[in-house]
């Protein structure tokens, strides 16, 4: 896989409160396309943070069906890994690639 197929894979870190309690057990969100695999995740991971990743969990949630202004719409549906880092890796999403 090239660099431009990682970058479109790991579209962006999810920081949020749970994934903030996540990372104290080493483990990392992002969120990937509805397409990607688990070992397209796990090789991207590998390759951009230049870590050692030992499991990939992902989970998909469907979009909500709701009214804006009397017009019904829907909420994208989204994808998210959670990935469980090897002991002594880390990765530190606040400060972005290097």
């Amino acid at each position: 896989m090239s660099a431009l197929k990682h970058y479109d894979i790991i579209v962006k870190p999810v920081i949020t409160e749970k994934a903030t309690l996540l990372s104290e057990q080493n483990k990392v969100v992002f969120r990937v396309p509805l397409a990607a695999t688990k070992k397209d995740v796990k090789e991207a991971v590998e390759k951009l943070f230049k870590v050692k990743v030992g499991a990939v969990n992902t989970l998909r949630r469907r979009g909500k069906t709701k009214q804006f202004r009397g017009v019904a719409g829907k909420r994208s549906d989204t994808k998210n890994a959670i990935v469980t880092l090897l002991e002594g890796y880390s990765i530190d999403v606040t400060t972005g690639l290097s």
